[in-house]
């Protein structure tokens, strides 16, 4: 017969050291530095602790009921469940740190005042792009926090997950900008893009549409698979136009295997039909414009007997079908906005060229120099500097530069303000 007594000691020091261990949780300067933490918008920085001091309170809570389990357990077989109760807590205090370090990385980031003010605007952008959307179907854009990381492509966490630790959902949006495109993120549009389709549940029904045109089989019921990145791509190019092609572009280009890339399981579209699908886009739009010779040079650059046969059959049988999805994506109503169309929500003919053009005169006018007037227009001049960028590759540092100067004064503010 064990020794209950000893049993129920050995078990409560177990569990008394990783409840201990929570001390260490309650310093959130451990995780990132003070003076990023304080660089952070109020509203953005308030929701952001207060969530993960959630994290820490809900995790003691759990240990004191535990505690008091263990205390008054009177068998071996209760103690067989404390033990396995005790063994769940240890892997959630080190769930819930990785919450805590996941965020308290991000926010580190924030380095320098200039690092700080770049993602304050990109925060901005992000959420502005979401409110466009969101704020007519009565949702509320949640806070968004960006944040530097080294790669390619950027990534979302969404608001309304629940993470790591299976806790309270995160209430904010954490979009991962990868540094080569800190000073233009157009990628932004497309992580907040994400965001909204899981808040209006877009996805779904966008993905009903597509089976609905295509059929779910053939080779071309493929676009189904990918239906959340196109989602995500067709509400970039609602925003900011062309930039988010020739952005997109950039990212992806490569050797032909890289173009043909067509993983199983991959959420993407393969990078070929994918750039093709985005010129698409500007075409019904816009009808002819520079994205015609982007077509060109890709199709020319990249000769379809160069892919797999899996890829060719895919591509064939999509091609004629582009013009099609463009329109139901941007025109067809859909019950997640409400019964209107994605382009009565976000219009995407705000950042044609000709459009584009009338707001660089507004710049040149030094209209820019209002910080009220670029946070207004910061979207647009996101569009503007990328569509300057992919068009006029010579000046293509001084587009940058400027949008650079842009963001440093809208972040700035910002943090100023709050």
């Amino acid at each position: 017969m064990i020794d209950l007594s000893a049993e129920r000691s050995e078990l409560a020091a177990q569990l008394a050291h990783w409840r201990a261990a929570t001390l260490a949780f309650d310093d959130l300067e451990s995780f990132a530095a003070e003076w990023a933490w304080s660089s952070l918008e109020q509203y953005l920085g308030m929701t952001l602790r207060s969530y993960l001091a959630g994290v820490v309170d809900r995790l003691r809570e759990a240990a004191d009921t535990l505690a008091a389990d263990v205390a008054k357990a009177q068998d071996e077989q209760q103690l067989a469940m404390l033990r396995r109760r005790v063994l769940a807590f240890k892997q959630r205090v080190l769930q819930s740190e990785t919450v805590l370090d996941f965020y308290g990385d991000a926010v580190n980031t924030r380095t320098s005042p200039r690092q700080a003010a770049l993602l304050t605007a990109c925060d901005l952008l992000a959420a502005q792009s979401m409110t466009a959307a969101l704020r007519p179907l009565g949702h509320a854009a949640p806070p968004v926090l960006t944040y530097v990381d080294k790669g390619a492509g950027a990534s979302v966490l969404r608001a309304g997950l629940r993470l790591w630790d299976a806790g309270a959902p995160s209430p904010v949006a954490a979009i991962k900008v990868v540094r080569h495109s800190l000073l233009l993120p157009t990628s932004l549009l497309h992580e907040s893009g994400h965001q909204v389709a899981h808040i209006t549940g877009w996805t779904a029904e966008l993905g009903q549409a597509l089976t609905a045109e295509l059929g779910a089989t053939g080779p071309a019921s493929a676009w189904t698979e990918w239906v959340s990145e196109v989602a995500a791509d067709v509400f970039a190019f609602a925003h900011i136009g062309y930039a988010a092609v020739a952005g997109l572009q950039q990212v992806i280009s490569g050797g032909s295997a890289a173009v043909f890339r067509y993983p199983v399981g991959d959420p993407h579209p393969i990078p070929y039909l994918r750039i093709l699908f985005g010129t698409t886009l500007c075409r019904t739009t816009y009808g002819a414009g520079p994205w015609d010779d982007l077509t060109a040079t890709w199709v020319r650059n990249y000769p379809l007997d160069h892919a797999p046969d899996a890829v060719r059959e895919v591509v064939e049988a999509s091609m004629p079908l582009l013009p099609r999805l463009a329109e139901l994506c941007l025109l067809a109503p859909q019950r997640a906005f409400g019964g209107r169309s994605l382009v009565a929500l976000v219009d995407p003919t705000t950042v044609r060229p000709e459009a584009l053009t009338a707001l660089e005169f507004e710049v040149q006018q030094g209209k820019d120099r209002s910080v009220h007037w670029s946070w207004l227009e910061c979207v647009r001049l996101l569009a503007l500097a990328g569509w300057r960028v992919a068009t006029t590759p010579r000046r293509a540092q001084d587009y940058a530069a400027k949008h650079e100067d842009w963001m440093l004064r809208i972040g700035g503010s910002a943090r100023q303000s709050a």
